[in-house]
């Protein structure tokens, strides 16, 4: 995972969504088998955590990637249509 005092570009900061979100489902399924598991339990707090924190600042550099986010923008209007989603930008993300 990358260091909170480097910048990220959107395309970076999507893979790291990406990385962490896969990270966060793993141990889910896991602990679904294992539900008494501390060391397990304590990864998923840490990834968990991570993946929100990345969310937010994704919703308030390029826009949410969920509706969960959409009051992340630090805005005062309704910005979940507002911008072009990842997948819908020309020539790729930045």
């Amino acid at each position: 995972m990358m260091s909170e005092n480097r910048s990220l570009n959107q395309k970076q900061l999507l893979q790291e969504i990406n990385e962490v979100s896969f990270a966060v489902n793993d141990i889910h399924l896991f602990l679904d088998t294992h539900p008494c598991d501390k060391q397990a339990m304590d990864f998923f707090k840490t990834v968990a955590s991570r993946r929100r924190e990345l969310m937010t600042l994704y919703a308030r550099e390029f826009g949410p990637l969920t509706v969960d986010d959409a009051l992340e923008t630090d805005s005062d209007t309704w910005k979940w249509m507002e911008q072009p989603f990842p997948w819908e930008q020309e020539g790729g993300l930045k």
